[in-house]
């Protein structure tokens, strides 16, 4: 269990930091809203092409992935489905998929998988799949559900290419895909920007915190229950379910398999949120509730299968 003290010992006092930040206005009106540019638009596109460019790819096509990918599909389809009845907005009910879903597979999945399941290169198949797949077709569908002049349709289908986060990625997988090695002077300042990304959103998470109420008990209580409810103990379930009753997976593989759905929501959904100012307080309450409830989830799975 040392991976899972210490992913969420970084994580916590990241965010305290930011609290205090905050508390303290250290960095002004607008702190918040400028490191949530520098992680959306700077920091995070060069962390990602950096990542990616190294990645092997071979890694996306795995029974691994089709178990993340099937359980991702099957938890971010629920809360769409729940959305569509209620009517919630297409960005409160993206964001809300995306909490539901979405693993923090970065700055704690990394550590668990190094410390609790013994191979930090599990994670790249969650890391491949949330950066090239859910990202993409996330922030398009919150890009085109913005107000105003309606799109063309050459802009729709550019949407995502003119995303930072997603030329970053791409361009990580194109470089990877070609073999190519990137020369130090090029390599040493993009690794330098992409260091500030994870630091960047814990930060502008703690700001956040100052004055906000409880979670799961504002105007978002709905969306943020039913979020949690499916991140935290949904997904590891059906995780389970398919990668035992589906691909017959046991042992070490089925474990990996689990531990990695019980991850919490990513801390970057809310850069996600704050950058197009939508549903921000749905995903900061999801993201803290289900950080908050991974270690007791994440300790009862490995009691259980590990």
């Amino acid at each position: 269990m040392g991976g899972v003290i210490t992913g969420f010992g970084v994580i916590a006092s990241l965010i305290v930091a930011g609290y205090v930040i905050g508390r303290r206005r250290s960095l002004g009106d607008h702190g918040r809203e400028v490191l949530t540019k520098l992680s959306f638009d700077v920091a995070s596109p060069a962390l990602l092409f950096t990542t990616l460019s190294k990645a092997d790819l071979s890694a996306i096509i795995s029974t691994p992935l089709l178990v993340t990918a099937l359980s991702t599909f099957v938890v971010a389809g629920t809360f769409v489905a729940v959305g569509a009845v209620r009517r919630w907005s297409v960005g409160r009910t993206t964001i809300g998929a995306l909490c539901a879903s979405y693993v923090n597979a970065g700055n704690l999945g990394i550590p668990i998988a190094m410390y609790v399941l013994g191979d930090a290169s599990l994670i790249a198949p969650v890391l491949l799949f949330q950066q090239l797949v859910m990202t993409p077709i996330a922030l398009t569908v919150i890009d085109l559900s913005r107000p105003g002049r309606r799109p063309s349709l050459i802009r729709r289908l550019t949407t995502p290419f003119r995303n930072p986060i997603v030329i970053g990625s791409l361009s990580g997988v194109l470089v990877s895909a070609t073999g190519w090695r990137i020369p130090g002077p090029v390599t040493e300042p993009l690794s330098l920007l992409g260091g500030m990304a994870v630091p960047a959103v814990l930060l502008a998470f703690g700001i956040s915190l100052p004055g906000s109420q409880l979670p799961g008990r504002g105007e978002e209580r709905g969306p943020v229950l039913l979020s949690v409810a499916l991140k935290s103990f949904a997904q590891p379930v059906v995780a389970w379910a398919i990668a035992a009753g589906v691909f017959g997976l046991g042992g070490p593989a089925l474990f990996a398999a689990v531990v990695t759905s019980a991850l919490p929501a990513a801390q970057n959904l809310f850069t996600y949120a704050s950058r197009y100012e939508t549903a921000t307080i749905l995903a900061r309450e999801s993201i803290l509730l289900s950080t908050l409830l991974a270690a007791p989830v994440l300790m009862t799975v490995a009691a259980l299968l590990g």
